[in-house]
């Protein structure tokens, strides 16, 4: 099966928010990507609510067709009554500090051993299926292991900084990290500054790879091709 493709909306409720109205609609653009194509629809609502708003996914999740996948940070008391209520068919754990700009790191699964192992058995007895947010390092796959989640979600900025002047050397620690993951039987996602530019070699060479959460390069590139065509083509990059 071709990975499957999560596209991620927030930018798109940015541009809503500026405005103060309801244009572009959330559902709608959920639902069309969906139409289009994409298997999976992607939401980081943060505390201060500056893109999507946690009223969007209370909205938003009996209405989708395909998984929703909720990403956050579980110490946000709020974030975790959310994703209860909500039951998304995934949760990625993201360690955001409050007002970060963006995500830009994985947890330390090794540290925060205790804490993960906890949180991930209450979304686990919930029916919900967890990924952890990490960095490409075989010893935080170990760790995500150690916690019970069912998937790991491997950060790719690194990989996309380092694409265009060394692609091997920069897929080098993904193809690792993954091929451990297969061995300790974690499920594989990945995402961040993924771009049809970088996307086809990605997933030629990660084995296993099961799902990829895109927003930022895909809202931009549709900006020029439309939203239809430039998610057609990110579906033709995975195929």
């Amino acid at each position: 099966m071709p990975t499957r493709l999560s596209v991620n909306i927030n930018k798109f409720a940015l541009l809503r928010n500026s405005r103060g109205h309801d244009n572009p609609n959330l559902l709608r653009v959920a639902r069309d990507a969906e139409r289009f194509g994409a298997r999976g629809i992607t939401v980081h609502p943060r505390p201060d609510e500056r893109h999507v708003r946690y009223a969007d996914v209370r909205a938003m999740r009996p209405e989708l067709l395909t998984e929703l996948n909720i990403e956050g940070n579980p110490r946000e008391a709020r974030f975790v009554d959310l994703v209860r209520e909500v039951r998304p068919a995934q949760v990625t754990l993201v360690p955001d500090a409050e007002g970060q700009l963006t995500s830009d790191h994985g947890w330390d699964t090794i540290v925060h051993e205790t804490y993960l192992r906890d949180v991930i058995a209450m979304f686990r007895n919930d029916g919900i299926r967890t990924s952890i947010f990490v960095d490409p390092e075989p010893r935080f796959v170990e760790g995500a292991a150690r916690v019970r989640t069912d998937r790991i979600e491997l950060y790719t900025a690194a990989y996309a900084a380092g694409y265009s002047h060394h692609r091997d050397q920069a897929i080098a620690p993904y193809v690792a990290a993954a091929r451990r993951a297969r061995e300790l039987g974690l499920g594989l996602n990945a995402g961040h500054d993924l771009d049809l530019d970088n996307l086809r070699f990605f997933a030629e060479s990660v084995p296993d790879l099961l799902e990829v959460s895109i927003g930022h390069a895909l809202v931009c590139d549709a900006l020029y091709l439309g939203l239809q065509e430039t998610i057609c083509r990110y579906l033709g990059e995975l195929a």
